[in-house]
């Protein structure tokens, strides 16, 4: 889009009124945080719906819109249409740039304590609402992998030999699970790749195959059909799977998606 279209969408959101200010999320990683913490005290809009990758998101006209309004915006880093836009039509904006990944507890609260410090930054007069609102999102995920944790000790996860899409690997590890290799996005696989991977996966046995939902299922449930594995499929973004309505309940629910098949498996296995 060129620098005098961008222009004419700033001027026509500048009439739009809006009575919070506006923080942009691009995914729903970071969108569900500045929610939690921002509370009423400002507008939150995610831009890229749950069910995508940030990678392979094409803009809508009102994106470009609000985006155009935000008093901040936080980004993963691999949205490519990001800085160019910001930088023509709202240099104003604090960009927040949070590298890394966010799918288990001390990523998750490293992310949780940026977008706290950053909505301070920008709004210093409530910097204190935002802080308390962070010491409680941080008592919950502590309790809450207190609770996970306990569940995958008793169930014995770090003798359950498991395949893993690349973008889950550091939840399959905080789980406690034994990885025996990792894959990436489908689209770069091929079939000597799953070829490769079943022969690995049989010589150790392996019983679950964990893929991510927003990379494609396909290859993961050709690998887990070949290994005689169950496949379990799980989400890096709030919002696609029932019940991840936020980062602690998406937690939660992947967690649970594995302990059911693991207590599948042990089902069967008993005489």
């Amino acid at each position: 889009m060129r620098a005098t279209t961008l222009l004419i969408l700033a001027m026509v959101v500048g009439s739009l009124g809006l009575a919070q200010p506006v923080v942009i999320a691009t995914s729903e990683v970071f969108g569900s945080l500045a929610r939690t913490l921002g509370g009423e005290e400002v507008l939150v809009i995610t831009i890229i719906p749950a069910g995508f990758c940030p990678a392979h998101y094409d803009l809508r006209p009102a994106d470009f819109l609000f985006l155009s309004k935000a008093e901040v915006v936080f980004y993963h880093g691999i949205e490519a249409w990001l800085e160019r836009f910001l930088a023509n039509v709202n240099p104003e904006a604090l960009r927040v740039h949070l590298r890394g990944p966010w799918n288990y507890p001390q990523a998750l609260a490293e992310k949780a304590k940026a977008v706290a410090e950053a909505l301070g930054q920008r709004f210093p007069e409530k910097a204190p609402v935002f802080q308390a609102r962070l010491e409680a999102f941080l008592s919950e995920l502590t309790a809450l992998e207190a609770e996970v944790l306990a569940k995958a000790a008793a169930l014995n996860l770090a003798e359950v030999p498991a395949i893993v899409m690349a973008w889950q690997e550091s939840f399959a590890r905080w789980l406690g699970l034994s990885v025996v290799a990792t894959y990436p996005p489908e689209e770069r696989l091929s079939l000597k790749d799953l070829a490769d991977l079943a022969q690995k996966g049989r010589e150790a046995g392996v019983e679950l195959v964990i893929d991510n939902l927003q990379s494609g299922v396909s290859f993961g449930g050709r690998l887990a059909q070949a290994l005689g594995a169950v496949h379990v499929v799980l989400t890096n973004f709030p919002g696609p799977i029932p019940g991840t309505v936020d980062m602690l309940s998406m937690l939660r629910v992947n967690a649970q998606l594995v302990f059911a098949a693991v207590e599948a498996l042990q089902k069967v296995a008993v005489p």
